[in-house]
């Protein structure tokens, strides 16, 4: 069984350039892959590996002196999620594109799973899911906003358009596993909203705390690796991804006539060509024979 640890934190991280190598080294060294993204303001991503691996990596990163308040989540899977190991610089660890905003300088209220299902079922509260629009769609908390974003960067249209600080008073905001939401209060607050609170944790912090019964969760979570969707329990769920456009495709949607295993689904079979299908069954091909022969193609 492996360890997926998924982790984030805000925090003013002058040296990030200089962590790079040494952290990629590092979960090459103990067989650890996914992706940790570096900036100036922090680290944010998703790793998997054995416990071994995984421990050095998570005790690597808080020896840096910085990362004090890690936000920091583990589930499990049985196969590893993902093919690479890639550690990148970026601006952002999360991109919303507004110079200036940070959750160090200002940040909503946090909430744990308890008192946000309280929150929640106030009718004066909205409710805003911070995700993009196919994440919604595999599962979110009922009665949600769907903000229909295609990209994060997306999110201060959205507010502009759709939310009044004159009438809503108090604003609550969700995601996969807290960072989002963490940079949407921030923004929000800056833009003059006076409650804003988010899910501490995340949904994926939700899923694995609230019984089931209890729940105002609907649907499963989109997470962005290999498992493509979980459950309560942090149990796997029943979406799988489609090889050419990587939408989360249902039970349902594996039915559809449009639906051919590795080359198209529902959501993508209308953009594609004879030209694209071919290819896509050709990689398809060669993923099956991989896969034979006892070891995975990752393409180039």
């Amino acid at each position: 069984m492996l360890t997926v640890a998924a982790l984030y934190q805000f925090a003013k991280f002058d040296t990030y350039q200089e962590h790079q190598k040494p952290i990629q080294d590092l979960c090459d060294q103990h067989g650890v892959k996914g992706t940790l993204l570096l900036a100036e303001e922090g680290i944010n991503g998703t790793i998997a590996g054995a416990r071994k691996g995984i421990d050095a990596v998570i005790g690597f990163i808080r020896s840096i002196g910085i990362f004090d308040s890690l936000e920091y989540k583990e589930s499990h899977a049985e196969t590893m999620p993902f093919h690479r190991m890639k550690v990148r610089l970026k601006k952002e660890i999360v991109t919303l594109g507004v110079p200036g905003i940070s959750p160090t300088k200002k940040v909503g209220t946090y909430l744990n799973p308890e008192q946000w299902n309280e929150l929640i079922q106030d009718p004066d509260v909205i409710v805003i899911d911070t995700r993009n629009d196919y994440e919604y769609h595999m599962g979110t908390f009922k009665g949600a906003m769907n903000p229909d974003t295609q990209t994060f960067t997306q999110f201060p249209k959205f507010v502009q358009e759709n939310c009044d600080v004159t009438k809503h008073k108090k604003v609550a905001m969700f995601c996969t596993g807290g960072i989002r939401c963490e940079k949407a209060s921030s923004y929000m607050l800056e833009q003059g909203f006076e409650e804003v609170y988010h899910l501490k944790g995340g949904i994926l912090q939700y899923l694995e705390d609230m019984p089931q019964e209890k729940s105002l969760w609907d649907g499963e979570c989109f997470v962005f690796d290999e498992r493509v969707g979980i459950k309560h329990g942090l149990e796997i769920g029943e979406y799988e991804s489609c090889r050419s456009c990587r939408f989360p495709v249902s039970k349902t949607d594996r039915m559809n006539p449009k639906f051919e295993e590795g080359v198209s689904c529902p959501h993508c079979y209308d953009d594609l060509n004879d030209k694209k299908r071919e290819r896509a069954r050709a990689r398809h091909h060669q993923v099956k024979l991989a896969e034979q022969r006892g070891y995975k193609h990752i393409g180039r």
